[in-house]
């Protein structure tokens, strides 16, 4: 069932290259502008992984241009982490560092425990199998969450 819809999402996972920005661009092409969404990793060594990318474009998801960015980025850019009104944690890393980051702040931290699709997958179409399963895990956990889609207009990561 879908509880009160937030103002603005914060989704995190390891190095936001692959889950986090799936979350964010299926965010934004499910609910559109009702809600401030942006991508966050512990690390951001890595640029946005091509299977995401893969993925995501088969339902219409563009992710080639993501920025991958880390919450200390995030920081020193100015964007308060304490302005969110929900942090939705990907990765165990990520749900820790989230706690810690927040811990003087009144907001929720969620966890959802999704598949890292990363190293799975011996041939390019196994790893696109293990990469969809995690979209669609995602996109699952979105509507339980947010409620059906509302819109499904070209969305940007």
């Amino acid at each position: 069932m879908a509880r009160d819809f937030p103002q603005s999402v914060l989704f995190c996972c390891d190095h936001n290259a692959t889950r986090s920005p799936m979350a964010e661009g299926l965010m934004k092409k499910f609910y559109g502008h009702r809600a401030y969404v942006q991508s966050a990793g512990v690390k951001n060594e890595l640029e946005i992984d091509g299977f995401a990318v893969a993925v995501c474009a088969e339902m219409g998801v563009p992710l080639e241009r993501h920025r991958v960015r880390s919450f200390d980025e995030m920081q020193e850019w100015g964007d308060d982490i304490s302005g969110f009104d929900l942090i939705v944690a990907l990765s165990p890393a990520s749900q820790r560092r989230a706690l810690d980051l927040t811990r003087h702040f009144h907001l929720d931290v969620e966890y959802w425990p999704i598949l890292d699709p990363t190293g799975l997958g011996e041939t390019r179409e196994a790893k696109l199998d293990a990469y969809r399963q995690a979209r669609d895990q995602i996109a699952k956990r979105m509507v339980d969450r947010f409620g059906p889609p509302t819109q499904h207009e070209e969305a940007t990561a």
